[in-house]
């Protein structure tokens, strides 16, 4: 990464002393702080761009011994709370980043970076460009050759650029041009991707003007044509009240009369610590990431330092320009915690709710409050387990409730649901809905191509992958761990197994850090280990393991910009040794990367992952080959990942859990009692062993 120093000298009167704990998020003064301190670089009317401004994370070697005196009581050292600051000097080129120490009111590092290091999106720049797209009279005539009816609303889709290696050293957007329908111009909620333009402005956001008219191919080859007027198709809208609805659904109340299981606890002004059926963890919120645990714990043992998605890429399959640079990274890109929904009471989660807030900054540096973006509740998953004594037909069981902690994003047409799920038996998963919008783009009357599927007169959805990557800090009873791969093998034929059905789980090391593959005709399966805290039972290592979906990697050449961008998409995971600051699988800026930083990268330091301090990088993922049945919106596409304990507890931690019951549940229907007939043995007082049956 090529930078340059600037000089440091901002340093603004005295600090208060202010208790926060060092995990808590910035709050809206730190905001105001951190963007003043930077700003005082700078001569008086020198305009700053701000792209982000978020907590700076301690040095893992400061928190760890800072947390675990939190819990067990001891003296905490104080740390200093400090604030990454990403910006440019406003419409220029010149894209810096920062670290302002807000305990001692100074910036101390101050660098703008090198060319061809971009920063993200923004809503406020979105807009803008959404703004010059439409106004420029070059695309207004492209517009008006299509003889569209008088008062048709024009939607301008501003997509990142992407990389290609073509002229793409400018920061620039994409933009997809749509229509609303124009036989209905009053619904400002039309769905427009039903009437999708073959006209591509190309914006530049430091000229901020349009600098290139791109024609979109609409046929099965690259060839391009200029616009003309065509047969304008019936819209396909998604919204209630377009729709003949269903009567016959019954209201489903999910009703806790006495309230929630779980206690939220504010410290200070951002910081949330949730507690509940004995886990504890703290729950963070940025501008990239979104939501981000911290500090997991079950019954006061440690389980994960810190947990997020990291990254995700969308790329798509259309060969043709400018398709072939379609290939959205929307953490890096735009940010998980910017797109992030103000989710409503009832519609987006239900149940006895609690919300978290956070505040984020606008693009002057400015706090702007972000409402409701993560919900926390309960959920009942079903049963947790559950055995029937056959001989005497009782039966015990337990229902499965679930802790669900969400947060909703929107990017553009898509929207992504992430949630945390934790379970009474020490599982964690991470499920990820994708819904929404398919990305459409227009295609002629009776042309059919491999690459996607027409789901609406003149509108083609192109396959995609959507690929996923959470970063995972384990911390199984401490932080020196292991991570080894179990598979099942069959024993061959021999003297001791003469009917060739036995077989054994092996396990293997994993030494040095790398990209790793599940392979589901041995079940391999990942486990994070702690060698030095056995079990009791067994006397092996204390341990999580890794359950993640097979998925079909990235489907790009690897010499592809889009193969070397996406640096964590070609393996299921990927393990390295613990560096800070080393969070996001595809580098830390994505916006028209090169590739060559990220998980990769790291990973082909081949450093030793034995025993040590070492972070995971789970990849699951979705092969969308679309379908008519995904327009005008997508149902659900649900997939997650879990880590389960293995070894880690002396029997099944739910044992304790409440037998589920009529008096408990109040479930308004009794199914009929099953008795299975068995027979029952006695020995008798001679020795004797008579049978007798039990129906």
């Amino acid at each position: 990464m090529s930078t340059e120093e600037i000089l440091v000298r901002s340093s603004i009167g005295v600090a208060k002393h202010v208790s926060l704990h060092p995990l808590s998020p910035l709050t809206s003064s730190e905001i105001t702080n951190a963007a003043n301190l930077v700003q005082a670089l700078y001569p008086a009317g020198t305009s700053l761009h701000y792209k982000g401004i978020t907590l700076e994370e301690p040095k893992k070697a400061q928190l760890v011994p800072y947390l675990d005196a939190e819990h067990s009581g001891g003296r905490r050292s104080s740390i200093e709370r400090r604030a990454f600051v990403c910006y440019y000097i406003r419409n220029t080129d010149k894209f810096h980043e920062a670290i302002v120490n807000l305990s001692r009111r100074r910036v101390e590092s101050n660098v703008r970076l090198g060319p061809s290091i971009h920063g993200p999106g923004d809503a406020e720049e979105i807009l803008m460009v959404e703004k010059i797209a439409l106004e420029d009279e070059g695309v207004q005539a492209e517009i008006a050759k299509l003889k569209l009816p008088h008062g048709t609303a024009i939607i301008s889709d501003p997509w990142i650029y992407g990389s290609d290696g073509v002229s793409d050293e400018e920061r620039m957007y994409q933009c997809f041009l749509y229509m609303r329908d124009p036989h209905d111009l009053s619904n400002l909620e039309s769905n427009h991707y039903a009437f999708p333009l073959s006209i591509s402005p190309v914006v530049d956001t430091v000229q901020l003007k349009v600098i290139r008219i791109d024609l979109l191919p609409t046929g099965a080859d690259h060839n391009v044509k200029e616009p003309r007027p065509s047969h304008i198709p019936a819209p396909n809208e998604y919204t209630p009240e377009h729709q003949d609805l269903r009567t016959d659904l019954k209201p489903l109340n999910v009703v806790q009369p006495e309230g929630a299981s779980f206690k939220v606890t504010q410290t200070g002004e951002t910081g949330r610590v949730i507690e509940w059926q004995k886990w504890f963890f703290r729950v963070g919120f940025n501008g990239r990431e979104g939501m981000v645990l911290y500090d997991v714990r079950y019954d006061d043992r440690n389980v994960f330092y810190r947990m997020s998605l990291s990254d995700m890429v969308i790329p798509y399959a259309d060969p043709r320009r400018p398709y072939h640079k379609k290939a959205a990274f929307d953490l890096g890109d735009a940010g998980a915690g910017v797109m992030a929904n103000n989710l409503k009471l009832g519609c987006d989660c239900l149940g006895s709710i609690h919300y978290l807030s956070a505040v984020l900054n606008n693009d002057k540096g400015e706090p702007w409050p972000m409402e409701n973006v993560v919900c926390i509740h309960e959920q009942d998953a079903g049963i947790g387990w559950k055995h029937t004594n056959y001989r005497t037909g009782s039966a015990a069981l337990v229902r499965n409730r679930e802790l669900v902690v969400q947060s909703i994003i929107t990017v553009a047409n898509y929207e992504y649901i992430m949630a945390f799920i934790f379970n009474q038996a020490g599982e964690v998963k991470y499920e990820v809905r994708a819904t929404g919008i398919v990305s459409t783009q227009p295609i002629d009357e009776g042309v059919e191509v491999p690459w996607g599927t027409i789901v609406h007169p003149g509108v083609l959805a192109a396959h995609h992958q959507h690929i996923f990557s959470l970063r995972v800090d384990p911390a199984i009873d401490g932080h020196n761990n292991r991570l080894i791969y179990e598979e099942a093998h069959p024993m061959p034929r021999s003297d001791f197994n003469p009917h060739g059905v036995g077989y054994t789980i092996n396990e293997n090391l994993i030494e040095k850090s790398g990209g790793l593959d599940i392979n589901t005709d041995h079940n391999r399966v990942f486990k994070v280990q702690n060698t030095s805290v056995r079990n009791p039972v067994n006397g092996k290592p204390v341990g999580y393991k890794i359950h993640a979906p097979p998925f079909q990697k990235i489907l790009a050449d690897p010499q592809s910009f889009h193969f070397k961008r996406a640096a964590f998409a070609d393996h299921n995971l990927y393990v390295t040794k613990y560096h800070d600051g080393e969070l996001y699988a595809g580098g830390k800026y994505t916006n028209q990367s090169r590739g060559g930083d990220g998980v990769r990268a790291w990973a082909n330091r081949k450093e030793d992952v034995r025993d040590t301090d070492l972070v995971l990088f789970v990849q699951f993922g979705l092969q969308h080959s679309t379908r008519v049945e995904d327009f005008p919106v997508m149902p659900c596409e649900i997939v997650h990942v879990s880590f389960k304990p293995a070894n880690f507890f002396e029997k099944n931690p739910a044992l304790d859990v409440p037998p589920s019951s009529q008096e408990f549940n109040r479930s308004t229907l009794l199914s009929e009692e099953h008795h299975q007939p068995s027979l029952e043995a006695k020995v008798g007082s001679k020795g004797e062993v008579c049978c007798s049956s039990k129906l």
